[in-house]
């Protein structure tokens, strides 16, 4: 299937070509990510964005449900809380980005439920700027050292 699409900066056009990955797409998983009606097993990527100070309580929930492994990351930014003002030295000034922490963990579809509300109860004060939890689909994953793929590299 071919399209046209047209740029907004200038009159030229470019040409796309777009194709149906067809039985290929086959070959990026491994035999054992497909479940017994042979369809496939997907994977899901959760971030996490929370308090730095609630990592220890997510990090007990998630072993509780047994996730073994996971990426955390020191991360700055703000939401709705929009930073914090504080007073130095008799000053006033805003802290525009807030100190949070990032974890990202790779599961089966299966407990991608269970690893969701386990991350929530957690991390929950009750407070503005408890975080956000991102899903995503997940396409792929390669153990490094042994080369498994799919769900067994989990």
């Amino acid at each position: 299937m071919q399209r046209r699409m047209r740029h907004a900066s200038d009159e030229r056009f470019s040409l796309f070509l777009i194709t149906d990955p067809g039985p290929q797409i086959d070959s990026l998983f491994s035999k054992h990510d497909h479940n017994n009606n042979g369809r496939y097993r997907g994977m899901k990527l959760i971030t996490a964005i929370i308090k730095p100070f609630k990592l220890d309580d997510v990090r007990e929930a998630l072993t509780d449900v047994g996730i073994e492994g996971m990426t955390v990351t020191e991360v700055k930014g703000f939401g709705r809380q929009k930073g914090q003002a504080e007073i130095y030295r008799g000053a006033e000034y805003t802290i525009a980005f807030l100190p949070k922490v990032k974890i990202d963990i790779a599961v089966d579809d299966a407990a991608a439920e269970k690893v969701i509300e386990a991350i929530q109860q957690s991390a929950n004060t009750g407070k503005i700027g408890d975080g956000k939890i991102f899903v995503q689909e997940l396409t792929n994953a390669v153990r490094i050292r042994t080369g498994e793929s799919g769900n067994e590299a989990l």
